[in-house]
């Protein structure tokens, strides 16, 4: 019996994202320091007709009886557990490996036989530690389903595939110049595994299995970030389980992981269109965008190294600040609203030498979202790094982001060496299941046009385009409530997104603790304004 209380820090699941509630993000870290220089957040794609027979019991070869368990920021006892499952499915009494879940019950057990199943972005996030974000955000749907979490195999509790980045410190350490081919060499010795196994079919097959043990008969599927690639492959695989689909932060099956450089570009670029339409902001900070590039131009150059305070425990430490950390840390403080606000600020400070605040979004990136970066090479390597065509090398040669990405997913990928998918994997998804895409308007990672990519072959489907939202829809506006409705009633058609068009975006911090201007008086500056957040 598994009885133990999950104590890791818990943050919010999503492609790609930071300990800042759950998105996990697509997202793009700077994933970094030693294995991917900077690989992408990455939105998974996925699915080969491979694996279109369902999960046997005897593939199970034993499974744990549910115990009980807790996880941080969720008070209620959860149920959780385990089955055991072949590494490798075409060796069914080779290495075995378990596959952990929990379950958050439902408030009024009404129904037994369903269930929504949240699936954590990355690739690399533990849907378990994200417990305590995805049950602040389903809620409404927990109260008459459970809400089931499962560790994919490499993340979490299920044979974590990580690499840690050794004893030099993450504000130090030059990422600019890092060999990512030894490095991921060096990785790969560590760990315990074949890592050809930890892609996203191989994980769906574990999906079922879960499935089957619990005994749900149907489940509803949230996905976020590169959650949706295994939601999309959930639907492609095992359709007849489904009840209702939901995708946020939509990576459809079409798309090159490579992509995601101009989606990046794109985020950035939508920063300084803001501050320059918002009268305050354009006021404070009018030259933003050449400061940004005054910025990138000089660490290019060379790293700027001095003593600073550390972001999270306030000791004196050396900063190595390169043109990586700084495009890092913005590019993840543009997954929500209220870090996004300090972006103006943080960048012209660092225009002024000052990276004091651009160390507190940097920050967020460290412990590269709790990623487990074996795991997210496995997938990349094995599902994207195929799919990169001359075209895509030409358009990442004029992104920073994107040569970045791919120059480090190219020496990973070398020694990973990961076979890729058949080419069936990158079709698009046809489905009559009830689906809801939901897309952020200013989301730096999978941006609008994505989700309409994905709508190709849904016959049953609405996709919502969130004006004011970045990545993670649900977690952000009332899309939370049209999930609800969705499991509730089984259908798309009585959906209304008209709620998703209030203004969610935070105002722009002018200064260091305010929103508005600083008052001057003679030649003092004062500031006696609290730091509200609240819109201009």
């Amino acid at each position: 019996m598994i009885h133990r209380k999950f104590s890791n820090a818990v943050q919010r699941p999503g492609l790609t994202w930071p300990r800042h509630s759950a998105k996990v993000t697509w997202h793009t870290r700077i994933l970094s320091t030693h294995i991917l220089s900077m690989s992408a957040l990455l939105l998974a794609m996925a699915s080969t007709a491979t694996w279109a027979s369902d999960v046997k019991k005897q593939d199970i070869k034993a499974t744990d009886k549910a115990g009980a368990c807790y996880v941080e920021g969720v008070s209620d006892r959860l149920d959780c557990g385990f089955v055991t499952v072949p590494e490798n499915p075409n060796k069914p009494d080779g290495k075995q490996i378990q596959v952990h879940y929990a379950v958050l019950p439902a408030v009024k057990n009404t129904n037994h036989e369903e269930a929504l199943l949240a699936i954590a972005g990355g690739p690399g996030q533990s849907a378990i530690d994200n417990a305590a974000g995805f049950n602040a955000m389903l809620s409404k749907v927990r109260q008459q389903r459970d809400i089931l979490l499962i560790d994919q195999r490499g993340t979490g509790r299920s044979n974590l595939l990580q690499c840690d980045q050794g004893e030099q410190s993450a504000l130090s350490f030059d990422d600019d110049n890092v060999d990512s081919l030894a490095e991921a060499q060096k990785c790969l010795a560590k760990i315990d595994a074949d890592v050809s196994q930890y892609g996203s079919l191989n994980a769906i097959k574990d999906f079922e299995a879960v499935r089957a043990h619990l005994d749900y008969k149907k489940l509803h599927v949230y996905g976020i970030s590169y959650g949706t690639r295994m939601a999309q492959l959930y639907m492609r695989l095992y359709p007849e389980h489904l009840a209702t689909v939901t995708l946020d932060g939509i990576v459809p099956m079409q798309q090159s992981v490579l992509e995601i450089g101009a989606s990046i570009d794109r985020g950035f670029e939508l920063l300084f269109k803001d501050c320059q339409e918002t009268a305050a902001c354009h006021a404070q900070f009018p030259e933003l965008k050449a400061e940004f590039e005054q910025v990138a131009a000089s660490l290019a150059n060379a790293p700027i190294t001095e003593n600073i305070s550390d972001p999270v425990t306030g000791e004196k430490t050396i900063l190595t600040m390169t043109r990586g950390k700084f495009y890092g840390a913005i590019r993840m403080a543009l997954y929500q609203t209220n870090v996004r606000a300090l972006v103006p600020h943080a960048i012209h400070q660092a225009a002024k030498n000052n990276f004091q605040p651009l160390l507190g979004l940097y920050a967020l990136t460290i412990d590269n979202a709790g990623m487990a970066m074996g795991m997210h090479a496995s997938v990349v390597c094995g599902e994207d790094m195929h799919r990169i065509t001359p075209a895509m090398r030409e358009q990442a040669k004029h992104s920073f982001m994107g040569k970045t990405m791919l120059e480090g997913l190219e020496a990973t990928c070398t020694a990973w060496k990961v076979p890729a998918v058949d080419a069936s994997f990158s079709e698009p998804i046809g489905s009559d299941i009830p689906t809801l895409l939901l897309s952020g308007e200013i989301d730096p990672a999978t941006p609008p046009s994505w989700g309409e990519l994905a709508m190709e072959k849904l016959t049953n489907a609405k996709h919502f385009i969130a004006p004011y939202a970045t990545h993670g829809v649900a977690y952000q506006s009332c899309a939370n409530n049209l999930i609800a409705d969705l499991v509730r009633s089984g259908s798309v058609k009585d959906l209304d997104g008209e709620c998703l068009k209030k203004d969610v975006r935070r105002s722009f911090y002018l200064n260091a603790s305010s929103v508005e201007p600083l008052a001057v008086t003679s030649t003092k500056t004062t500031d006696n304004n609290a730091s509200t957040g609240a819109k201009e």
